[in-house]
């Protein structure tokens, strides 16, 4: 798997017009591979035809834009340059910017204002953070009026409902879904049933079973998807040079931890009933889920920390970091499920008790998954941890007189150690004195963009990489993490038939009670 570029932070870097920007689009790859010089002989420049930066109609791709909370927002700027798409809708069940979080109170603002060449823009609604459709259609229709107005382009729409969305918008080619997990899965297979490529952040499902009928669907069908934490994910070739050498003798496990979650995670369910924001329609939010009552602490960044809407740390993380760890070494279907992980007591009338908690994920959790032996590979344990939970600081280390990172991936087999960055970055043989002499590989990287790709793939009917059909086994994995610690208990996993042989209760967690009408495939 080769990488591909991104910003420092993790993000895509897209932005290839606008002010002070380039064309970072390969017209010739768009349109199918053609030689330089077949172009000559068949296209005419579009200059010629419309000016600058022309690009004919019917090679557009339009896209409808699903979520439009702040990370929606964040990452809807950078498509707005690109000359061969054209963002026709947006859809969100909140209208207004009303009661959004962030991890600031005025970057995704100052961002905005920047894009839009606007120093003064308001979000509007409480105006403090940006959010809701209203923001997603006037910014988009904001920034083609002033930097795209030769293309003439028709406003805009905007939607709460995405069914309804799918019914009036007709010429669609492909839509970008950035809700909630629990959304994720029921809108990709909506739009894959209406023939239209599918772009969605992690995860493909926040349920096994759903998931598993996500990725079959894509594999049956022709449609083009992508999912988004591909585009982030390190390379695995120093690691896997090293690994196949005998560098660190026989492979036992790999530890992968993050500094996630760093939102609110509550340990009690909410017993207020504030009202509901204006223009909000709580009951579409909810979607798939149970009907329950409003309230904020299940919205907006938060969600990720309920197993209702959210997949918690790993689904949100482990995918950057473990997707291409998972192809490397071939890792599939585990057998064992072992979740460790932190508990919430609390006093009634004067008595101590530990909170029964099933609705969302701990504080801070570590959970082992056993993967059995595979052609020449032996069988590997992979451990993840979250919520400032590491594994133990390795002797190496002590010899260096260091300490654990705040986040990392650390290989370790039967002779040595490889220690690497969250995403596998700067991998590194432990203690220091083993790097002397060593030759690293440089990885090669992939200079389009994981969007870029998926705008080819559609246009040219083909598949791209990071399609949900590759992304199966990462897919199981986190939503076992969240099947184990929901159980509390370790698991045996019979992935054949995909059922906990141990605890029976535990498979009641593979998918959803779905409200009638939202069940996968229906819509």
């Amino acid at each position: 798997m080769k990488n591909k570029k991104t910003t420092s932070e993790g993000h895509l870097d897209l932005n290839t017009e606008g002010p002070g920007k380039t064309n970072l689009l390969n017209r010739r790859k768009f349109i199918g591979g053609m030689t330089s010089a077949a172009l000559a002989l068949t296209i005419v420049p579009r200059h010629v035809l419309g000016g600058t930066g022309y690009v004919a109609p019917s090679d557009k791709m339009t896209l409808a834009y699903i979520g439009t909370g702040t990370q929606g927002l964040r990452e809807l700027q950078p498509l707005l340059s690109i000359p061969e798409l054209q963002i026709v809708a947006v859809c969100d069940p909140q209208k207004y910017a009303i009661g959004y979080n962030d991890w600031g109170r005025t970057g995704l603002r100052d961002e905005i204002r920047k894009t839009l060449d606007m120093p003064n823009w308001t979000s509007g609604g409480d105006n403090t953070i940006p959010g809701g459709r209203d923001n997603g259609k006037e910014i988009v229709d904001i920034y083609y009026s002033k930097f795209r107005k030769d293309q003439k382009m028709k406003g805009c729409n905007a939607y709460a409902d995405f069914r309804e969305m799918f019914e009036k918008e007709k010429d669609l080619n492909a839509v970008k879904v950035m809700t909630p997990d629990h959304l994720h899965g029921v809108i990709a297979m909506a739009a894959m049933k209406r023939g239209i490529g599918v772009t969605t952040h992690k995860p493909i499902s926040n349920r096994l079973e759903e998931g598993r009928k996500v990725i079959e669907m894509a594999g049956q069908s022709k449609v083009t998807t992508h999912l988004i934490a591909w585009d982030s994910n390190g390379s695995m070739d120093q690691v896997m040079s090293w690994i196949n050498d005998g560098s660190i003798g026989t492979l036992k496990e790999v530890h992968n931890w993050s500094n996630r979650p760093v939102w609110p995670q509550y340990p009690i369910l909410p017993t207020d009933t504030p009202e509901v924001p204006k223009g909000m329609d709580w009951d579409l939010w909810l979607g798939p889920e149970s009907e329950r009552p409003y309230h904020p602490h299940y919205t907006n960044m938060v969600f990720r920390g309920w197993y209702d809407f959210g997949g918690g740390s790993m689904a949100d993380m482990g995918h950057y970091s473990l997707w291409t760890v998972f192809k490397a070494l071939g890792l599939e279907k585990p057998t064992i499920i072992e979740p460790t992980f932190s508990h919430v007591c609390g006093i009634n009338d004067s008595t101590a008790f530990q909170v029964k908690n099933d609705f969302s994920f701990p504080f801070a959790s570590s959970v082992r998954f056993k993967y059995p032996a595979k052609g020449s590979r032996p069988a590997v344990d992979l451990i993840w941890y979250d919520g400032g939970m590491r594994p133990a600081v390795p002797e190496e280390l002590y010899e260096d007189n260091k300490e654990m990172p705040a986040e990392g991936m650390m290989f370790v087999g039967d002779k040595g150690k490889i220690l690497a960055g969250f995403h596998v970055d700067n991998p590194q043989l432990i203690p220091e004195k083993r790097m002397a002499g060593q030759k690293k590989d440089t990885p090669v990287k992939e200079n389009t963009s994981g969007f870029i790709q998926f705008m080819n793939a559609v246009k040219n009917g083909k598949q791209c990489p990071g399609s949900f059909t590759e992304a199966g086994d990462i897919t199981e994995a986190v939503n076992l993490y969240a099947v184990a610690l929901r159980t509390g208990r370790m698991l045996k996993y019979d992935a054949a038939n995909r059922k906990i042989t141990n605890v029976a209760d535990a498979n009641k967690y593979f998918s959803r009670e779905y409200r009638k009408g939202w069940e996968p495939g229906t819509i």
